[in-house]
């Protein structure tokens, strides 16, 4: 499904991803934690195709197909998806107007969107600009609603459970699991873990500095953790797959 091989890359004049291997195997779900600016969303926007990212070495393989080099759009229609950390305000384009452009292209029913933005109790959004006044949770659950409409392959979830109260979670949980299908693949950011108790993920790795420092089994990886920080993380390298 998707192949990360040796990818080192640079933002804002800086060197953010540095030397990253991570590979995904079809149906896999996969935890990614690390603390705040270890690198984790940066590779999320690498991976999404984001141009203020670049790679300075490395590649990026997708179902056999090297899409280093490939736009956003080319990626999105070759079945990736994003669930953005900060989703961006669209001034002048309603939700639901792009939410029925996406769900047309794949063939799905308008209505069981609108049946599932009632279960989010976002339907009062969908005639408003994009994001614009939205709360922070507001925003999670309307990008949830995009990501169902698209169907991706691989989904890429930024940090879904950042900002979102624990009512609200119970809810984007539920949703998310209905994107996250068993033939699904799915990066999902996290530095608190609680998405956890949404999804079952097949394994954990963990981020510090722009590198992946561990991996293993999500459950243990979350109890060293909360036992010992990010930074006992680093002993645990002798995992690294």
């Amino acid at each position: 499904m998707l192949e990360i091989r040796d990818l080192t890359v640079e933002a804002s004049g800086r060197t953010v991803l540095n030397g990253v291997n991570l590979t995904i195997k079809d149906g896999e779900k996969v935890l990614l934690l690390g603390p705040n600016g270890s690198g984790k969303s940066s590779l999320m926007q690498t991976i999404m195709g984001n141009p203020s990212y670049k790679v300075t070495s490395g590649s990026i393989i997708f179902n056999g197909i090297d899409i280093t080099g490939m736009s956003p759009e080319e990626r999105a229609r070759m079945g990736i998806g994003i669930i953005f950390q900060i989703p961006p305000k669209i001034k002048g384009v309603k939700l639901l107007d792009l939410i029925q452009k996406v769900a047309g292209m794949k063939g799905i029913d308008i209505a069981e969107i609108r049946r599932k933005a009632e279960e989010l109790r976002i339907s009062h959004l969908l005639e408003r600009d994009i994001n614009v006044g939205f709360s922070g949770g507001e925003m999670k659950k309307a990008e949830l609603l995009l990501m169902l409409s698209q169907r991706p392959k691989l989904a890429l979830i930024d940090e879904i459970d950042s900002g979102v109260d624990v009512e609200s979670m119970e809810h984007v949980g539920s949703s998310l699991n209905e994107v996250l299908l068993p033939d699904i693949s799915a990066i999902l950011v996290t530095h608190t873990g609680y998405i956890s108790r949404y999804v079952d993920a097949n394994i954990a790795y963990v981020m510090l500095n722009g590198k992946i420092v561990c991996s293993g089994d999500p459950n243990s990886i979350l109890d060293n953790i909360r036992r010992r920080g990010f930074e006992g993380c680093v002993e645990c390298k002798r995992a690294i797959l």
